[in-house]
């Protein structure tokens, strides 16, 4: 698929998309705690195991509800990293939609987003050790798990948060030569 830079190349265009994307992080960061919520407490527990990196049958004792509310506790803090990253990323698209771009700011936002995602990331896989004990703890002696587990979701948000670090860079990095060039003049 090949994009024309005309097409991105109006400036109403990308005030409307920021916009957009600005009111988009707002309603993920309303939602997505909320969607936690009602998953921990609607779903099975094979679909549960896979949230603790565990086989579809390794819960063999019923679950609790202490257990569906602290696996969903324990879900919740690497939630609470991304949503704080998504309110940079928001911060980020704000000025974008008001046509201030290239700014200071807009780096300092990208650069917190990218570390938010980054460390929610990490948090996440200590979070998925976590609830793997937590949804075993009353299966009998021997059957009971602590798994981590590092998948292809988390490799490919750790190289896009990097990805979003370096833009960030390269940003800043332009603003300083384009301040540099307009004092020579």
């Amino acid at each position: 698929m090949t994009i024309s830079n005309t097409e991105f190349d109006d400036p109403r265009r990308i005030q409307r998309l920021s916009k957009w994307l600005a009111a988009a992080c707002l309603a993920l960061i309303v939602v997505l705690p909320i969607a936690v919520i009602i998953y921990w407490a609607v779903a099975d527990p094979t679909e549960l195991a896979a949230r603790g990196n565990l086989a579809a049958g390794a819960i063999q004792a019923p679950l609790f509800s202490w257990q569906r509310i602290a696996g969903a506790v324990v879900t919740e803090v690497p939630l609470a990293l991304l949503m704080i990253g998504l309110w940079q990323a928001r911060n980020c698209f704000k000025p974008f939609s008001a046509g201030r771009v290239f700014t200071a700011d807009a780096v300092r936002c990208l650069r917190q987003f990218a570390g938010w995602v980054m460390v929610s990331v990490a948090v996440g896989i200590v979070a998925g050790a976590v609830i793997s004990a937590l949804l075993t703890m009353h299966n009998p002696a021997n059957m009971r798990h602590l798994a981590i587990g590092v998948g292809s979701d988390q490799i490919f948000t750790l190289f896009f948060a990097g990805m979003v670090w370096l833009m960030a860079a390269v940003i800043a990095q332009g603003q300083t030569l384009a301040e540099e060039n307009a004092a020579f003049i």
